[in-house]
């Protein structure tokens, strides 16, 4: 079978890409285009990065430096927004992307509608009412943990925890904290520890941790879904919440009796080192023996005074 083309003409991948590139940036040129903003990565050097999409298609955008300065607003994933800039191609990948010049909300993309409903209606309702979070025990004996047992997240947790005081008790149910079936998962995993530690199935739970590392408002949704926020409200364990990073807030951080930035500060919030607790313990224990001693002396000095009554 003949070749149908001139073999004579051989690009390299360079110089291809490069004839990709100057031909799709004839052919569009600048455009708006409106989408939901996704990955968006505030990066060190100043530029922005992120995936704008909508329910068929994504495509990656960027925002370099000097037009990012600009923005008034902070990105941030599900914001519905609208773009100006140019397409073309990012030629060490070999990815076309839009260079954006101008960013503008659109609305609150359909994620992010979803949480601020499932906001109000619970805010409502009065789960995230101050008055009905619990204090965290000074004390724990045993610490339950739902997580996947996969990630970084209960590796970081344990660590910490393992640092602070050694002999603390970990009791994990895992469960998948991403995609299908997460969220109900992570609301039976709830229930069981409560339930196990009620019925004396395990040592008593203390306080109970519900961690996740880091990710979009995708990959993080299962702890904005309403059975996940029930169970919270539910456990009758004071629950910390470790979802994510710093900047993520999810609905189970809103019900949770404590919120973490992270799961490495949920650790430290279930205990105190354990040099800190034993000074604690020796300091109660030196109280104790004053008031003994005060105590003893004042029945002494009331047995001479009825004595000498006599």
């Amino acid at each position: 079978m003949p070749l149908p083309l001139d073999q004579t003409i051989v690009y390299s991948v360079t110089d291809l890409t490069r004839r990709i590139r100057s031909t799709l940036e004839r052919a569009i040129g600048v455009v708006w285009v409106e989408g939901e903003l996704s990955n968006v990565n505030h990066h060190a050097s100043g530029h922005l990065y992120f995936t704008l999409k909508d329910a068929g298609a994504q495509i990656a955008g960027v925002m370099f430096r000097g037009e990012a300065a600009r923005l008034r607003f902070r990105l941030k994933d599900g914001l519905q927004a609208r773009v100006f800039g140019r397409i073309t191609v990012y030629e060490k990948r070999g990815n076309y992307q839009i260079v954006v010049e101008h960013l503008e909300p659109a609305g609150l993309g359909s994620l992010q509608a979803a949480f601020e409903a499932l906001k109000r209606k619970l805010e409502a309702e009065g789960l995230f009412d101050p008055s009905r979070k619990r204090l965290l025990p000074p004390y724990p004996r045993a610490v339950g943990v739902v997580t996947s047992t996969d990630g970084a997240a209960l590796r970081d947790f344990g660590r910490v925890l393992h640092r602070r005081f050694p002999s603390l008790r970990i009791l994990v149910a895992p469960t998948r904290v991403q995609g299908d079936g997460a969220a109900a998962g992570i609301a039976s995993a709830i229930g069981l520890l409560n339930a196990a530690s009620a019925a004396g199935l395990i040592p008593t739970v203390d306080v109970l941790a519900v961690i996740r590392g880091g990710g979009s408002i995708e990959d993080l949704w299962a702890f904005n879904e309403e059975i996940v926020a029930r169970a919270v409200a539910r456990s009758q364990i004071p629950v910390i919440s470790g979802v994510g990073h710093e900047t993520d807030f999810t609905i189970c951080d809103f019900v949770a009796d404590a919120r973490a930035a992270t799961p490495s500060v949920a650790a430290e919030m279930v205990i105190r080192p354990r040099d800190e607790i034993l000074d604690d313990i020796a300091d109660h224990a030196t109280r104790l023996d004053d008031t003994a001693r005060l105590a003893l002396a004042a029945l002494r000095e009331r047995h001479v005074a009825l004595r000498d009554t006599l």
